[in-house]
């Protein structure tokens, strides 16, 4: 495990929207980020020069950032074959030294001098698959785990390459980034587990009612059988 004391931003990336054929149903991303020189302002709603075109799912409150780790961008350029400079996931924050993939839900970071907190990790996308223009990459990268972070900012501040990452707190019920899209996909008991971890996404109760309303569903279905009543004894 990376030793948190080191932990650091490799680089802070912002970018603007442009119209691609690719970009799913709005035609149009913010996807494409660029390193830029520091010190950025970190605001409640994300980075001073940051557009974020598609605000419901990749922006708001609680998904003002989108952190990813150097380590687990450098896993990808052994399989892809490919460079992949800061940024290119559409991550505007780079970290080094720090596992992303091991934080929890609910954990809270100094990130320069802004403190922000990790809400839930990123679930790929159309947007993401026509910018990485990958074969089956929404699979790909769901299978792999190395989701990154999405973070709500509890003070602003600024932030800029080479600042250190520093945890200062940790939820008492455990919930990892990694485990958080297992819950996603449809762990239950993930699921159940999350819905108690404070400092979650408010998203998480929504997404938890389909995922919970589904496996019953399924239950239901199961118990019944051929004919039956879905009861015991039925």
């Amino acid at each position: 495990m990376p030793d948190v004391a080191t932990a650091r931003v490799i680089s802070v990336n912002t970018g603007h929207g442009r119209d691609a054929e690719w970009a799913g149903r709005l035609k149009r991303t913010a996807i494409d980020k660029r390193p830029v020189p520091g010190p950025v302002a970190v605001g409640r709603l994300g980075l001073a020069g940051d557009e974020q075109v598609d605000k419901p799912d990749h922006g708001g409150y609680e998904q003002a950032l989108y952190a990813y780790a150097r380590e687990d961008l450098d896993w990808w350029v052994e399989r892809l074959g490919r460079e992949l400079p800061g940024g290119t996931f559409g991550e505007n924050i780079t970290t080094g030294g720090l596992e992303v993939t091991g934080a929890l839900i609910g954990e809270v970071w100094r990130l320069g001098s802004a403190v922000v907190q990790v809400t839930s990790p990123r679930i790929p996308c159309v947007v993401f698959a026509g910018w990485m223009d990958e074969g089956q990459w929404v699979k790909r990268f769901a299978e792999a785990g190395r989701t990154g972070a999405y973070l709500r900012v509890l003070e602003e501040g600024q932030v800029s390459a080479g600042d250190p990452v520093e945890v200062l707190a940790r939820p008492a019920v455990r919930v990892t980034i990694a485990e958080s899209a297992c819950a996603y996909y449809g762990d239950t008991e993930l699921m159940r587990r999350l819905l108690l971890v404070e400092g979650r996404s408010s998203k998480w109760d929504e997404i938890a009612a389909s995922v919970l309303g589904r496996a019953a569903s399924h239950a239901d279905a199961a118990g019944a059988g051929p004919g039956g009543t879905g009861t015991p004894g039925g």
